[in-house]
């Protein structure tokens, strides 16, 4: 087995499993990349605690030389945030972990709208990167199934593990060529914003209910209720049982979604009970 030198790149806590993959691995991290307007990002608290120099550049395409200077074998980037321009590429092989099944869901936010969308399956894929985004040869997937309540950040964590397990196997073989996409078959994951992140009830419920499940846990879907803005955390379809303190909201298709957890301005999450309770409230149904 060949020993790599590698340039890490990535900030969320998505990217921790990958870099700590490596780290337990025969090959060698050399540096790592994060976003410049990350403080004491997940991955920089790991790169410190394994006395990795970490680079946090602008522009990583700005700074190139500097990224040569550690001779990498290989970068690999995973969840990194930054397109890359071809004098980075031309430095040496990139490869990519994604957390979805290429060529669906390219963009920022794959798992998200995965969930969003109502997709009973999602995976991972490791995969060569070039120009244009999450465009690259395919060396490796693995699929599953999204759990019925599975949030955003429940299935980050799966495909997290999974991913860096993927990205060893990958690295260990020392093989990178794969398989081309299908641009036509590709699908578009945007970043989710607050702005974007209100609840439309015009929508049928199974749709809302979806919705919530993928903004869990950031940006969080929004809600006005009693004059303010509130996050949504939970809901779910309402199953016509017992409904003292239930805040109740009519969907579309005539359907009602109970709001099970939710999140005042500048309060802790609460149980749809809690915050009734404490508004001396039985009930809300809008």
């Amino acid at each position: 087995m060949i020993r790599l030198r590698i340039a890490f790149f990535g900030t969320p806590d998505f990217a921790v499993p990958s870099l700590l993959a490596i780290i337990n691995s025969v090959h060698e991290v050399v540096c790592v990349v994060v976003q410049p307007n990350a403080k004491d990002s997940p991955v920089e608290r790991v790169a410190a605690e394994h006395q990795i120099p970490v680079l946090k550049p602008d522009k990583i395409s700005n700074h190139a030389d500097g990224l040569a200077s550690y001779k990498p074998d290989v970068i690999v980037t995973c969840a990194f945030g930054q397109i890359l321009r071809q004098n980075i590429l031309d430095l040496a092989p990139i490869i990519n972990v994604h957390g979805s099944l290429l060529p669906k869901y390219r963009g920022a936010a794959p798992i998200q709208w995965a969930i969003i969308n109502g997709e009973r399956e999602s995976g991972v894929t490791i995969a060569r990167t070039e120009l244009g985004l999450d465009r690259g040869e395919i060396l490796k997937q693995k699929k599953v199934e999204i759990g019925d309540d599975e949030t955003a950040g429940e299935l980050f964590k799966r495909l997290s593990v999974i991913g860096a397990e993927l990205l060893i196997d990958v690295l260990n073989k020392n093989q990178f060529i794969g398989a081309a996409q299908d641009d036509a078959a590709a699908t578009f994951a945007p970043i989710l914003t607050k702005e974007s992140s209100f609840i439309d009830f015009r929508k049928n419920a199974l749709t809302i209910v979806n919705f919530v499940r993928g903004h869990n846990p950031l940006p969080a879907a929004r809600m006005t209720l009693n004059g303010e803005t509130v996050k949504v955390h939970k809901a779910s379809v309402f199953e016509n049982e017992e409904h003292s303190y239930k805040i109740l909201c009519k969907c579309g298709d005539g359907i009602l979604i109970s709001i099970d957890e939710l999140q005042p301005p500048n309060r802790r999450k609460m149980t749809a009970k809690e915050y009734l309770l404490g508004r001396h409230q039985n009930e809300i149904h809008l």
